[in-house]
C-alpha cells in the first residue's frame, strides 16, 4: 500500500486544486463517485432505480483497473461507492481493495439492507458509512416498499458498531411530502440507532437524475413536493426542530447548521414563486465527477453525460473539449439544473479529505 501524501506531495496537490479552479482543466480530482451496480434492493417511491433492475448494468474489476490510472495521476482522495446499491455488486470489496492499494478512502452509500452479511469485509476495506434513513420504523418502511427494512437497518448499524464502535456510521434522509412531519422522529430514530450523525436535504423531482429517463410529470411531482400549505407547516416545523434539538447542531450530531436547515422548506416553497430557490455555493463539476454502472460519465449526477470509461481515459473525458467548454459555460445562477439542485459540494483547495 502507498504511504500517505508527504507535506510536500500535500501542497502540490493543493496547488493543482487551486489551478483546476482557475482555469477549467482538471488538474486533480479530489473526489469521485463510482456506481458499481445499477439496481437497488429498495423500492422508494422518490426514486425510480429500482424500475429498471431487470435491465442490469455494473462495473467490472477492467473499469476500475482502467479508471486507477487517471484517480492516480489526479490525485483522487476519496470514492464515494453510491448506486443502486454498491454491495450487490459482488465483486464490490475487490474494488476497495484496488482502491485502497492506492491509499484512496472509501465511503460507502447504501440502504443498510445488507450491512450485517457484510459487516466483516465492510470493516476491512470501507472507510465510512452514508446509510439512507427515511422517518421511524412504520414511514421508513412505507417509504421503501421493502418489509423489514428498518430492522435490517438498525441490525446492520449497531452490528457493525459492536465489531468497532469508532467506524462511522451516519445517515442521510430526503425531506418530502411523505414524511416531513416526522422529522423529530427520524432524529430520534438516528440517535437510538446508534448513528454518528444525521444530516437532510429536500428532494429532486425535476431533474433526469435517479434513473429518471423520461421526466416525471407535474402530477408525479406533487405526490413528493409538498403543498403551498404544506411548506408553512414545514416551515414552522423546521423552526420547532432548530430550538428543540439544539444541543445536536451545537455537537454536529446533525449535520447541516440551522440557516442551511432553512434552506429546505425555502427550496420547496420556491416551486410556488413565494421565494427564490436557495443561494447554493458549488463546484462539484470542478472537484468530482460520477461515474455510473454502465461507464458513463458525468460533472455530477444532474447534468447530461461526457463520455465513456469504456471508450476512453476518465481524464480524456474531463479534459476534453465537452467537459472544457461545459465547466467554462457553466453558470451556476443561472442554470435552471443548479437552480433546483438539491445534493451540492463546495470544496476549497485545502479542504483535507485524508
Amino acid at each position: 500500500m502507498t504511504i500517505k501524501m508527504t507535506i510536500t506531495q500535500s501542497l502540490y496537490h493543493r496547488f493543482k486544486r487551486h489551478r483546476t479552479l482557475q482555469t477549467d482543466h482538471i488538474k486533480a480530482l479530489p473526489i469521485a463517485i463510482l456506481m458499481p451496480h445499477s439496481a437497488c434492493n429498495c423500492q422508494c417511491v422518490m426514486c425510480d432505480i429500482w424500475k429498471d433492475n431487470k435491465n442490469l448494468k455494473q462495473l467490472t474489476e477492467k473499469d476500475i483497473h482502467g479508471l486507477m490510472r487517471s484517480l492516480t495521476k489526479l490525485g483522487t482522495q476519496q470514492v464515494v461507492m453510491s448506486g443502486g446499491e454498491a454491495l450487490l455488486n459482488p465483486n464490490f470489496f475487490r474494488f476497495c481493495e484496488i482502491l485502497k492499494g492506492q491509499n484512496i478512502k472509501v465511503s460507502l452509500l447504501s440502504t443498510g439492507l445488507t450491512l450485517k452479511k457484510n459487516a466483516p469485509r465492510i470493516l476491512t476495506w470501507v472507510n465510512d458509512i452514508i446509510v439512507s434513513l427515511d422517518g421511524n420504523e412504520e414511514i421508513h418502511n412505507r417509504i421503501r416498499n421493502i418489509p423489514n427494512a428498518f430492522q435490517k437497518l438498525r441490525e446492520g448499524v449497531q452490528y457493525l458498531k459492536s465489531l468497532d464502535p469508532a467506524f462511522k456510521i451516519t445517515s442521510r434522509t430526503v425531506i418530502h411530502r411523505l414524511n416531513f412531519r416526522y422529522w423529530p422522529a427520524i432524529i430520534d430514530s438516528a440517535r437510538e440507532m446508534g448513528l454518528d450523525q444525521c444530516s437532510f436535504l429536500p428532494a429532486d423531482t425535476s431533474s433526469h437524475a435517479f434513473n429518471r429517463e423520461v421526466l416525471w410529470s407535474n402530477q408525479r411531482q406533487h405526490e413528493i413536493l409538498l403543498t403551498q400549505n404544506e411548506t408553512t407547516e414545514l416551515k414552522n416545523g423546521t423552526e420547532d426542530i432548530i430550538k428543540k434539538y439544539a444541543p445536536d447542531f451545537a455537537s454536529h450530531f446533525i449535520a447541516e447548521s440551522p440557516d442551511k436547515l432553512r434552506k429546505i422548506p425555502g427550496y420547496y416553497s420556491a416551486f410556488y414563486g413565494l421565494n427564490p430557490f436557495p443561494y447554493k455555493k458549488c463546484n462539484a463539476p470542478w472537484v468530482s465527477t460520477v461515474v455510473e454502472a454502465d461507464g458513463t460519465v458525468r460533472p455530477c449526477f444532474f447534468h447530461a453525460p461526457l463520455g465513456n470509461i469504456r471508450d476512453q481515459s476518465l481524464e480524456s473525458i474531463l479534459n476534453g473539449e465537452q467537459g472544457m467548454r461545459f465547466r467554462k459555460e457553466l453558470d451556476m445562477n443561472t442554470n435552471n439544473t443548479c437552480k433546483k439542485c438539491v445534493c451540492y459540494l463546495n470544496l476549497s483547495p485545502g479542504t483535507k479529505l485524508i
